[in-house]
């Protein structure tokens, strides 16, 4: 056996173990950080005073109403995000609000994202931002209602 084919051998197994580990990552990116967003936004709503006088410091137009829309974008798009319903189209505005946060209240480590890329990852919109991007880009899973959904309107078409 030579090298090339021990390498493919290797590469097979490996490709075999990542596809059956892709739904369950994503499930389980899914669930958690579904349900950080779900808390976030649900912190947001019930202290929206203290969001707005947070989102005046910023210096925000309309503190009070963008308040309340990060609040429930987080909210609402957390529990999507967490079944799996709507998952490319809630990441979105997901992705959206946590680019707003990096540039208001993280500005500092979102300027140093290639000078200090420490500073920008250690910032608390980092990770919601990473999770948002990835079911974007890779979708929800095959764990998810869209999928659930997506197979029984095929089994129903005519």
């Amino acid at each position: 056996m030579n090298l090339s084919s021990s390498y493919r051998k290797l590469d097979g197994l490996l490709t075999t173990l990542g596809t059956w580990a892709q739904p369950v990552l994503l499930l389980v990116i899914r669930l958690y950080w579904g349900w950080s967003f779900f808390l976030t936004g649900k912190g947001k709503l019930l202290n929206l005073e203290k969001t707005t006088a947070f989102f005046t410091e910023l210096d925000l137009p309309w503190p009070k109403i963008n308040a309340i829309l990060a609040g429930s974008t987080e909210c609402v798009g957390g529990l999507l995000l967490l079944v799996g319903l709507g998952s490319r189209l809630v990441s979105v505005p997901l992705m959206f609000t946590m680019i707003v946060a990096y540039a208001t209240a993280d500005k500092d480590a979102l300027g140093k994202i290639f000078s200090e890329p420490d500073k920008f990852t250690d910032a608390a919109p980092f990770l919601f931002l990473l999770a948002s991007v990835i079911v974007f880009a890779f979708g929800p899973g095959k764990l998810s209602l869209d999928t659930l959904l997506g197979k029984k309107s095929l089994a129903t078409a005519p």
